[in-house]
């Protein structure tokens, strides 16, 4: 082969060299950033299909302080009535991977379930810290509550970060009586509604996590 052929394919190897490199590590640096979107979590957002929840670890025989999302990067919300609301970017909900349509009987819809399956304050004080500079939560922590978005009776995660969040006070609220959360009255309808068959599992975790303000109209529970 003449020599300026012989350099011409050397120069052209080095370049597809670089080329698969190149495309190795971009591939490498996407995942990495897909993986780190949200601490403390072992799905992505990416990964979840539209219109479903997340689904967590389910239930644990010994529960680990979750990393929360970094402090200022999550903001409330607030229904047209100042009823708060998470933000679905930090707190979009996450299922208990236990409590599916099969097992209701033995899991939500059995009394005392839920206790089995709290984590400990000593856990959960912790992350209520965290979480509370996460949102730039700045008042009383005794008058907040740390919330479970898709809560433990209707089959949501115990102790995912993505359904965890501090709950400021509702309007009415008097300073220093501790929390005031209109939504557990709603909770606890939903759960009923599930539990006789009248809405599905599913449907109820994506209405409460969506805004619980108008879950039960979204089901039809409520005119």
């Amino acid at each position: 082969m003449p020599i300026p052929a012989y350099r011409a394919a050397v120069v052209a190897l080095a370049v597809l060299a670089t080329a698969v490199t190149g495309c190795s590590s971009g591939q490498t640096h996407s995942d990495a950033k897909n993986d780190s979107a949200h601490p403390g979590t072992s799905t992505s957002a990416s990964s979840v299909p539209p219109g479903s929840l997340p689904t967590g670890p389910g239930p644990q025989s010994a529960y680990s302080v979750q990393q929360q999302p970094a402090p200022g990067s999550c903001h409330f919300g607030y229904t047209s009535d100042k009823q708060p609301l998470p933000d679905p970017k930090c707190t979009p909900g996450a299922t208990n991977p236990n409590v599916t349509p099969g097992t209701l009987k033995t899991t939500i819809c059995r009394s005392g379930y839920t206790s089995g399956i709290r984590p400990p304050l000593s856990i959960t004080s912790r992350e209520k810290k965290a979480n509370a500079a996460s949102y730039g939560y700045t008042g009383s922590p005794h008058d907040s509550e740390y919330d479970h978005l898709v809560s433990l009776e209707l089959g949501g995660d115990p102790n995912d970060a993505r359904n965890l969040w501090v709950e400021p006070p509702s309007p009415g609220h008097r300073p220093g009586s501790g929390p005031n959360n209109p939504k557990d009255v709603v909770e606890n309808r939903l759960k009923a509604a599930i539990c006789t068959g009248k809405v599905e599992l599913t449907k109820a975790q994506q209405a409460i996590a969506h805004d619980w303000t108008t879950a039960e109209a979204t089901l039809g529970l409520k005119q």
